[in-house]
């Protein structure tokens, strides 16, 4: 069976150290502990007076100065790793922590984890080649050397890498080496650790290399196991949950958040309000629990960007020159169906093919398998589609040689609309209202990825509402707009009703929309 030995990087807080530490080693798995050297002295005799003596706990034979992005971190991590490997020899896997790390899982529920998969869990990408770096610095964190902190030496930091692109003193990577990217926070078997700290007593050039490297913590390990371990026997993942804000700050749980903690399909999360105690007591006696049944619905990272995505919704793509100088045509009309309920507006559209002659094309701008002719490319993915939407829309008239085509778009496409009715064509909008129960709700959050089968209903109690203050945001966005020759279907209203608005829509008569909008099962789910 599989036993831990945990790797715990800390630096403040020592009461919360001496209980993660008995917590964690409650279950049989061990702790290695590594306590900042910047931090009180006074503060590592009250934990070593605590926790000496105790036979699964161990700590760094030395204590390093850390400082953020730099090689300290490596440094002190090898140090906890090395105490580990000698003072555990029955200790399968070692998993990195920090001091706001805590399970979220049962240890039962690790044991078996980790025994159920023999590969190592680090998120290993290719440097250079994906996008895990989002903004800031990326060949210089490696070409150039990096002696000063940026935080705390911000002018000497980036005087250094100026004057040495000035002198054009780039260095090489080590030649057998393919740098490596991702978390920090990684779970290893031993046979991996052992064979890490071999590599680092042989291979001094990779490891006078990684020194002076920036963030040296986020490609350090995870370049030295794919360097060691076959491609198979890694799962490029981290195995704690953690979110990052828009800024590039790590999110922070709270009290409410523990049923969330606890469906995701990991199994420690980061970082844990110092203010979430009740949270924190939940999770501290869940390690030692027996026979939790877990239900893993993992929507976690779905729901957060959803929910603080609210608010903040801007253009998405700014007009450009080729767009705002082309238009489809004066004598052009373009009739766009806006509907929530994708299926409903298609089976309009369904509707209005057979009764009429007028071209109709599903979700366009939505899905990328839509019914498009083949356009010599642009039509290939929905980000050429849309940058490209009047240049498509173009192509289209031409393509079905008519001066009138249907479309159907999604309430959130708002910048699609107000540019089509900016256009000198005659841009008609029909928005096809629905009722929201909440079992279709519940699909619609599972159908994409805010919901697994497994959510809670506690959960899903609490999402609805949002979900459906949503959908009526979109719907009074579009009504705030105020374009012109825009009409309205409503499920609650009468077929006399609604014939009459399609018929304003199609320009057809009152007869031939109602013989569209009366056969029964339009809005039906």
């Amino acid at each position: 069976m599989a036993k831990i030995a945990y790797i715990l990087l800390c630096h403040k807080d020592p009461q919360a150290i001496i209980q993660q530490a008995r917590r964690l080693t409650v279950a049989g798995d061990y702790m290695s502990i590594h306590f900042d050297g910047r931090a009180p002295d006074e503060d590592y005799r009250r934990i070593r007076a605590e926790l000496d003596g105790t036979p699964n706990i161990t700590f760094a034979a030395k204590r390093i100065r850390c400082g953020w992005g730099e090689w300290s971190l490596v440094q002190a991590t090898l140090h906890a790793l090395q105490s580990a490997i000698e003072a555990f020899p029955r200790a399968t896997h070692f998993y990195m922590l920090s001091g706001d790390c805590m399970a979220i899982k049962t240890a039962e529920y690790a044991h078996a984890f980790l025994d159920a998969r023999d590969v190592d869990f680090i998120e290993s990408f290719d440097f250079f080649d994906s996008d895990w770096i989002k903004t800031g610095m990326k060949e210089d964190r490696l070409i150039y050397r990096h002696y000063f902190n940026e935080r705390t030496q911000k002018r000497r930091f980036y005087a250094a890498v100026n004057l040495q692109k000035k002198l054009r003193l780039k260095r090489a990577i080590p030649p057998d080496i393919q740098v490596q990217i991702g978390s920090q926070w990684w779970c290893l078997r031993r046979r991996t650790v052992e064979w890490i700290l071999a590599m680092v007593r042989e291979r001094r050039d990779v490891l006078r290399f990684f020194r002076t490297t920036w963030i040296p913590d986020e490609t350090f390990f995870q370049t030295l196991v794919r360097h060691l371990v076959p491609s198979d026997q890694i799962e490029s993942r981290t195995l704690t949950f953690l979110l990052f804000s828009d800024y590039g700050l790590p999110v922070t749980f709270y009290n409410d958040h523990y049923d969330l903690l606890l469906s995701q399909d990991y199994l420690f999360a980061r970082k844990i309000s110092p203010e979430a105690t009740d949270l924190k007591a939940r999770l501290g006696r869940l390690y030692a629990a027996q026979d939790v049944a877990f239900q893993i619905s993992n929507e976690g990272r779905s729901l957060y960007s959803f929910l603080t995505g609210r608010g903040r919704i801007g253009r998405r793509f700014g007009m450009r020159f080729w767009e705002a100088e082309g238009s489809l045509g004066r004598e052009r009309e373009l009739m766009i169906v806006v509907c929530k309920k994708w299926h409903v507006a298609k089976r309009l559209l369904e509707r209005i093919r057979q009764a009429t002659n007028v071209p109709a094309i599903d979700y366009l701008f939505n899905e990328e398998d839509a019914a498009l002719p083949d356009l010599g490319g642009i039509q290939a993915t929905l980000e050429k589609r849309t940058r490209h939407r009047r240049a498509l829309m173009r192509m289209l008239f031409e393509y079905f040689e008519t001066d009138r085509l249907i479309v159907c778009m999604d309430p959130s496409n708002l910048d699609l609309m107000h540019d089509f009715f900016s256009d000198r064509s005659l841009t008609r909008m029909l928005e096809v209202e629905c009722q929201f129960s909440d079992n279709y709700l519940i699909g619609h959050a599972r159908r994409v990825g805010l919901a697994g089968e497994q959510t809670s209903v506690a959960t899903l109690a609490r999402l609805l509402p949002t979900i459906r203050n949503d959908m009526v945001y979109e719907s009074d966005r579009i009504r705030d707009a105020e374009f012109p020759r825009h009409g309205r279907l409503r499920e609650t209203s009468s077929p006399e009703e609604n014939a009459t608005r399609l018929a304003e829509f199609l320009t057809i008569s009152p007869e031939k929309a109602k013989a569209i909008i009366e056969p029964a099962g339009l809005f039906a789910d």
